[in-house]
């Protein structure tokens, strides 16, 4: 009679086709992460998860540590934009160089491949997940210390893809102080726990203004509800960050690394 199965494969004597399998895919062959991958996400868009990603990056590489930046938003590709990037990725017979910024860090976006950079991107679901794996197993990363993704909003196929396909160490999550957060942060949370992910902490972008004149904070979107949804999801929040109107106008003259981003120093923190 045969033994019932338990589904635990690394006791199984079995040769059968139920045997889990890894979807990780390899990295490419001139590619080296020393330290960690880390995966910005956000429930939704409109949080500022970009910017917290080239934030992050950007503080990293005042540090001295090599940095990388994997752009998986497909369909709405921002990063190289933060930085002034309009040249598009070439490559060689060792796989696809990523762009560089002025201050060294490297950069991998669907902008860098299309023929103009306001060309929409009309891929249906599978291609854009090839595209994303392509990013980690053809593009030629060098050495890095640290490779950040960029993910898109939602919990959809790009993130699904993500998450089976490249080693994720941890996610941080990226969200805003308004009356939805909960929700959204709980799809966020309950993504990770499904795909066994390590979530760092939460992130509360636009969480005050800081009064030009009086230097009081002001609350924007209300008050924030940040630290009971930690609580909620079993999270803990890494930081609050204010809005900076002078940040979009340097991004807007493509200044964005002239500045210290010690803004982002508790995240940064946090991830070592």
């Amino acid at each position: 009679m045969a033994e019932e199965c338990t589904h635990d494969c690394s006791s199984c004597s079995s040769n059968c086709s139920e045997k889990k399998q890894s979807l990780i895919e390899q990295l490419n062959q001139y590619s080296k992460i020393n330290k960690k991958i880390i995966a910005v996400v956000s429930g939704k868009g409109g949080v500022g998860k970009t910017f917290i990603t080239t934030s992050i990056a950007c503080a990293l590489n005042e540090k001295g540590y090599k940095v990388g930046i994997l752009d998986a938003d497909i369909t709405g590709p921002s990063v190289p934009k933060m930085f002034g990037i309009h040249e598009k990725a070439l490559g060689n017979s060792d796989g696809i160089l990523p762009n560089m910024t002025k201050n060294g860090i490297k950069v991998m976006s669907s902008n860098l491949i299309l023929d103009d950079e306001e060309t929409p991107v009309l891929w249906r679901g599978p291609i854009m997940a090839g595209i994303v794996k392509q990013f980690w197993t053809d593009v030629v990363w060098g050495e890095l210390d640290y490779l950040l993704i960029d993910m898109p909003p939602g919990t959809g196929d790009i993130p699904l893809t993500v998450f089976q396909s490249i080693p994720v160490d941890e996610i941080v999550i990226v969200t805003s102080p308004q009356d939805l957060v909960s929700m959204i942060v709980g799809k966020a949370c309950n993504m990770a726990k499904a795909m066994n992910l390590k979530v760092l902490g939460l992130v509360e972008n636009y969480s005050y203004l800081v009064c030009p004149d009086c230097g009081k904070k002001v609350n924007i979107f209300g008050n924030s509800k940040i630290d009971e949804v930690a609580m909620k999801h079993r999270c803990k929040v890494i930081d609050q960050i204010p809005i900076m109107p002078s940040i979009n106008e340097l991004v807007n003259t493509e200044k964005f690394e002239t500045i210290s981003h010690s803004y982002v120093s508790k995240i940064v923190d946090a991830i070592h």
